[in-house]
């Protein structure tokens, strides 16, 4: 099957598109795309925010100005989406404009710089064809295509289909029997903790990994009354390590070598840290370091084959790199891809069960 329909990048439509370019939002994601556009010779003709955000607001030498503003002063034009959101009342508010105006959400990986364009497409074709010759169930195969197609072209269309949540993935194949022992990688401030535990409460063991100090202590206080919880202030990884980590107290905190807030955190691998104790489900979403996280846990997964729940959205090379690595792993996984409610392409999971 033919994989690709769009032909276009996102930043080749607004290049061409013959209408003024605005962002819509503040913070990191729009200086990217600042940057992005000037290295490619595009004009921003102004940034807009929600009105309760936007008053008095200065941003990269832009004012920030309301919707209404710029369509006074403008007319019409191209919107670039510059910020995630997950509830339903802002992800209404995007469809309104974008029923108004020409709107794109460009996907920016989280981490790494090559940008998801149909060269870096092309290049890497035949991976993208291995991996989605994996999948278990036309429901993956429907999401991988609106995924490598949102990805090149920034269209809302891919990303308005196709939501799931993690309830659902409960019902549908997540299941548990009691004495289960859980492993979560990147465990945030316990929720997914809890949520484990909600699914499981008969559970057998909890080993949860944090590295962030100040998420640390979340999830201390979290998992404080439930029984048979391990806590390992450390990041995962392939090996043992220490590394340079930007701990910004929040979900995206990340190993990285440049930024504010940088510390040095211990790295290790599940087969390290469980020296052979049974899993039966793992659940890691570690800001990028998925495949080498895999790489370490590569006995467990030989020896005990247990239910893996990856995030897939990292990275460019996530969609074809995590699945055919897993599936080296073992062969015998049936592999699941479903995508939450985000904007833009956040909360993509691939399930080996």
């Amino acid at each position: 099957m033919e994989l690709i329909r769009e032909r276009q990048s996102v930043w080749e439509r607004a290049a061409t598109a013959g209408k003024p370019v605005v962002l819509y939002g503040m913070g990191d994601a729009a200086a990217r795309v600042l940057a992005l556009l000037g290295e490619r010779g595009i004009p921003v003709a102004g940034i807009f925010a929600s009105d309760a955000f936007c008053r008095g607001q200065n941003f990269r030498g832009y004012p920030v100005e309301r919707l209404a503003d710029l369509e006074a002063r403008l007319g019409d034009f191209l919107v670039l989406i510059c910020f995630g959101v997950d509830y339903d009342e802002m992800l209404d508010h995007i469809a309104a404009i974008a029923a108004r105006h020409e709107t794109y959400a460009p996907d920016l990986p989280v981490v790494g710089e090559e940008l998801f364009t149909p060269a870096y497409y092309a290049a890497h074709c035949t991976r993208f064809e291995a991996a989605y010759a994996l999948l278990a169930d036309d429901r993956s195969r429907e999401v991988y295509r609106d995924m490598l197609n949102y990805k090149i072209s920034g269209k809302l269309e891919y990303l308005y289909r196709n939501f799931g949540s993690r309830e659902e993935d409960f019902a549908a194949f997540l299941h548990f029997a009691p004495g289960e022992r859980y492993v979560d990688l990147g465990a945030y401030d316990g929720d997914t903790v809890a949520e484990f535990v909600s699914h499981c409460p008969d559970y057998g063991a909890i080993t949860a990994f944090e590295p962030d100090p100040k998420n640390f202590r979340k999830l201390t206080a979290a998992t404080a009354g439930l029984r048979d919880v391990r806590l390992v202030p450390k990041a995962s990884f392939s090996r043992p390590m220490e590394a340079t980590f930007q701990a910004r107290g929040g979900r995206s905190s990340m190993l990285a070598e440049t930024g504010r807030r940088l510390c040095t955190v211990s790295l290790t691998s599940v087969d390290a840290e469980l020296a052979g104790e049974r899993v039966d489900y793992i659940k890691m979403d570690v800001e990028g370091a998925e495949a080498e996280t895999l790489i370490g846990c590569r006995r467990t997964i030989a020896a005990y084959r247990p239910k893996l729940s990856v995030a897939a959205y990292h990275r460019s090379e996530d969609l074809f790199l995590l699945p055919l690595l897993i599936h080296s792993l073992r062969p015998d996984y049936r592999l699941l891809l479903r995508r939450h409610k985000y904007v833009p392409a956040w909360e993509i999971l691939l399930y080996a069960i």
